[in-house]
């Protein structure tokens, strides 16, 4: 295989001395793949490793590549990530994803952490109660997209308003008050989640907007979507960047109007 110098280094360092069934199999497949992905594309700017790792884990599970998954993982591992963090990126996959999406990947991330010697279940992550997880979701919403939240649960026409009420109560509630990530973390995976699922464009420039407004600029969600796009495809990717396009654009314009 004529891998370059910088991917075979790259390789050793995520994955060890695993070796990919694909280089017997598909050998040219795998030496242009991990060229591409495991050095022209990690050398690209300058996202730390530990970032990268999480945003790939996140788009993996959007785009629903538990194969991959898995390798990743342990490369994630190996780099820094920890089973804290890991299991919190699959957590908040629920709300954007889906259980039925999400499950497998809870079960393969168990699996790696057992075969780890890691002890099951880890410690727990959970600030809020179900007396008081709707005031604190809600006002995580206000912390991240500002006080045009407030009051966002009773919002809406009647026979929907309950749908507005599970977005502050669970989605915000329930995960994102959560620790082991922060908020600006956890708007950057909920973008890899929605940019590998793909069909969430609406969601995807909301969000783009709320990562920009917790401090992960323009320049950093292109980065980020330039370390996923090997594992989510162009197409989606040229959605995304669209998507961060426009949710620069509508920020700047709030900025000139006021």
């Amino acid at each position: 295989m004529k891998r370059t110098d910088n991917a075979k280094a790259y390789r050793e360092r995520l994955l060890g001395d695993r070796v990919s069934s694909l280089a017997e199999t598909d050998p040219e497949y795998i030496e242009r793949f991990e060229n591409f992905a495991f050095d022209e594309v990690v050398n690209q700017g300058d996202l730390d490793e530990r970032t990268r790792m999480m945003a790939i884990l996140a788009a993996l599970l959007g785009c629903q590549g538990i194969d991959a998954f898995e390798g990743m993982m342990e490369g994630a591992l190996n780099l820094g990530v920890t089973p804290v963090e890991i299991k919190e990126i699959v957590y908040q996959g629920t709300a954007y994803l889906g259980f039925g999406k999400v499950l497998p990947f809870l079960h393969k991330v168990n699996d790696v952490l057992k075969k780890r010697g890691i002890a099951l279940p880890l410690e727990g992550q959970a600030t809020t109660t179900m007396e008081d997880r709707l005031e604190k979701g809600e006002q995580t919403q206000v912390d991240i997209f500002g006080e045009s939240m407030r009051g966002f649960a009773t919002s809406g026409p009647q026979e929907s308003r309950h749908i507005n009420r599970w977005l502050s109560d669970n989605c915000f509630g329930d995960y994102y008050t959560r620790s082991g990530l922060d908020h600006r973390q956890r708007e950057m995976i909920t973008f890899c989640f929605l940019a590998a699922q793909g069909g969430c464009e609406p969601q995807l420039t909301s969000h783009a907007a709320g990562n920009m407004m917790v401090g992960n600029d323009k320049d950093f969600l292109i980065q980020v979507l330039s370390q996923c796009l090997p594992y989510i495809g162009y197409p989606r990717s040229l959605n995304a960047l669209r998507c961060i396009n426009e949710a620069a654009g509508q920020l700047e314009g709030q900025k000139a109007a006021q």
